[in-house]
């Protein structure tokens, strides 16, 4: 791909293939290291330090996947709703896996898809807001329908998400990669569900704002 040109579907599914494997390969290497541990050293505290980590870098893996699956795959049929119970037990899992909390304040009920994989999208951009760790908090106001996301971002250090800022601001990359495709396809998603994305200082947090 040539410098400075917006990637075409193709480019942009190879981009994000190579997102969802940049995120998964940490843990599933560790997985393999924690194996090959329990085949070579006998020691039972080493065995249980193996299965220890083993069980920990499992549940990152599964955390991940099933985030990929729902954030970025189709997740079911053209058309289709997600459950917000559903996305709300997949944020927890993934942001879980970090030095961050999240706090989820929605309705129940289902709303389209597009709309949720713009809402999971958001929420891994405001993990890159608090590179320290904090809290995360996410409100789902208006109807299912034509919803309005807001995610404060508290705590030591928090910043403009990275990369996403840029496109907010109408600013592309040099360079389109497995580091900023993820943030280019958040701002795809608000195209494409006809939602207005803001970010804004607030005192010291920051907040992430999908409006209709």
């Amino acid at each position: 791909m040539d410098e400075n040109q917006t990637p075409n579907d193709l480019e942009l599914a190879a981009l994000i293939s190579s997102k969802i494997c940049h995120d998964v390969i940490g843990p599933v290497g560790a997985i393999y290291n924690g194996l090959e541990i329990l085949n070579e050293d006998e020691d039972p505290e080493t065995q249980t330090y193996a299965l220890d980590v083993i069980r920990n870098v499992t549940e990152q893996a599964s955390a991940r996947l099933q985030y990929a699956r729902f954030a970025f795959g189709a997740a079911g049929s053209a058309g289709a709703q997600i459950d917000l119970r559903t996305a709300e037990q997949i944020s927890r899992a993934y942001v879980g896996q970090r030095k961050h909390v999240l706090i989820w304040n929605g309705p129940a009920g289902h709303m389209a898809k597009d709309k949720v994989k713009l809402l999971l999208n958001l929420i891994a951009s405001a993990i890159t807001a608090l590179p320290r760790g904090g809290e995360i908090k996410v409100e789902i106001a208006g109807d299912l329908e034509n919803p309005v996301f807001e995610l404060r971002c508290s705590g030591t250090g928090a910043r403009f998400p990275q990369y996403l800022t840029d496109f907010v601001a109408g600013e592309e990359p040099t360079e389109f990669n497995a580091l900023n495709i993820q943030a280019y396809y958040t701002w795809r998603l608000a195209v494409a569900t006809a939602m207005q994305l803001a970010i804004v200082k607030d005192g010291n947090d920051i907040v992430l704002k999908a409006t209709p």
